[in-house]
């Protein structure tokens, strides 16, 4: 995996930088669109970031665009892939039970993933995805960030911001 380190502390540090930017966004309770998303108040995070569409009926889900910190994570381009196309099956499950959780709620999710399923079990993604709506109300997609953390020394790892 080709991708620059930091330190966990960072890592985290942009997450909440992210989340700060999305929760400013927020108006009376409602949730921001991707219209309201301007890559210019985060910039020097862009490595990390996603965007990904919710499709419902069955629920499924598309990376709309991945930040090219993502190519060595994922092993090659992921924008315009679905969750199956990307991942393992169990990892791909792990996936959808995640985002289904933030789409039913309407509320940022954050965890962390192993990266198992691509032969590095010894780093894991700190990640996080924020619920976006057209309509402020129904997530229709999810403005998302992803750090990975190596287990065995301690680094992080996913663009300039990790």
């Amino acid at each position: 995996m080709s991708v620059q380190m930091g330190t966990p502390a960072t890592a985290i540090r942009a997450h909440e930088q992210l989340f700060t930017y999305w929760s400013g966004l927020r108006r009376e309770g409602r949730l921001p669109s991707r219209a309201d998303i301007d890559p210019a108040g985060f910039r020097r995070l862009l490595p990390g970031v996603c965007l990904i569409d919710v499709r419902s009926n069955p629920s499924d889900y598309r990376v709309r665009l991945a930040g090219t910190g993502l190519y060595g994570v994922f092993g090659g381009e992921i924008t315009g892939k679905r969750l199956g196309e990307i991942y393992t099956p169990a990892a791909a499950e792990y996936w959808r039970a995640e985002l289904d959780k933030i789409v039913a709620t309407a509320r940022p999710g954050v965890g962390y993933h192993s990266l198992a399923w691509r032969g590095a079990a010894q780093m894991t993604i700190l990640w996080l995805r924020l619920p976006l709506a057209a309509d402020g109300r129904k997530v229709d997609m999810m403005l998302g960030y992803d750090s990975v953390i190596g287990l065995a020394g301690g680094e992080a790892i996913g663009g300039r911001a990790a």
